[in-house]
């Protein structure tokens, strides 16, 4: 049985990971990433305090939030790094398979770009892509959800609220997000919700050939209309629609995931081996 531990226990992936893991042929250890409240104490999640000795002999650390001090100091086994923004620094999880021999530490990789990756086993020929990412603020976890409501209190009370926890006004706001660097013809739009992504993409067949989907991947489920931002947030699933034009050279495809549970939960429990156990 593999031996784990979560650090950040108390964060909303924190939880949700802990709760994917109990399911499984896993031993997991919740750890705060300092001293619980009482609150935290008496909760439906029973937790630990960060000791280090609590991490001797275990054969894997996830990272829901950033550790206390010291709190990784004495401990040298595999680390795998799953907070909203990881440790750029380590080695990114494989697309596919386990966990890579060899690796001491990786991190998550972006939902949207597991995403992208997943295009050619979708759709048959495809050429050009282009389209827009509708973003909400659940890829930050409770720092996402805390700081929605608190500009969601403040814009109905009448103040300008406070973006120094997001970094961006969100409520009530759609916001449009320049093109970042590697995404190509890809506008990233964020939305006053908090679950459900949701990628609506412009695709081309590739020259002298008809676009037409495929049988879909693990994880992968297509549907008989277009994925609703509810309808993600509550799937584990990757959600898919496609509807192609007559002569199937274009085509819209609308994609719905949840980034922590499609994008996180999924890939760790895949490279631990625990997927389908």
């Amino acid at each position: 049985m593999l031996k784990l531990a979560v650090i950040g226990a108390q964060t909303l992936l924190g939880r949700e990971l802990v709760g994917a893991l109990e399911t499984q042929e896993a031993s997991v250890v919740p750890l705060s990433t300092g001293p619980l409240t009482l609150e935290e104490e008496e909760g439906d999640l029973v937790m630990f305090a960060p000791d280090p000795a609590l991490l001797e002999g275990l054969d894997v650390v996830l990272l829901a939030d950033a550790p206390g001090p010291g709190q990784l100091d004495t401990y040298h086994g595999r680390l795998l790094d799953l907070r909203p923004e990881p440790d750029l620094k380590l080695e990114p999880m494989p697309l596919a398979g386990g966990w890579p021999p060899g690796a001491g530490a990786l991190r998550v990789r972006p939902a949207l770009e597991q995403v992208l990756t997943l295009l050619p086993a979708l759709v048959e020929h495809l050429g050009e892509v282009a389209g827009t990412h509708l973003r909400p603020v659940a890829w930050l976890g409770d720092r996402g959800l805390d700081g929605l409501i608190e500009q969601s209190v403040a814009v109905l009370q009448g103040e300008d609220p406070d973006t120094t926890r997001l970094g961006y006004r969100q409520a009530f706001e759609v916001v449009p997000v320049p093109a970042l660097a590697g995404k190509g013809r890809l506008l990233e739009v964020r939305v006053p919700v908090f679950h459900g992504d949701l990628l609506i993409l412009h695709l081309r067949a590739a020259e002298g050939q008809r676009l037409a989907r495929k049988e879909p991947p693990e994880g992968v489920r297509w549907t008989q209309a277009p994925p609703s931002s509810r309808e993600v947030a509550v799937s584990s699933d990757l959600l898919a629609y496609l509807e192609a034009s007559g002569d199937g050279q274009s085509a819209t495809l609308t994609l719905g995931f949840d980034p922590i549970l499609w994008g996180v939960m999924r890939p760790a429990l895949r490279v631990l081996g625990l997927l389908g156990a």
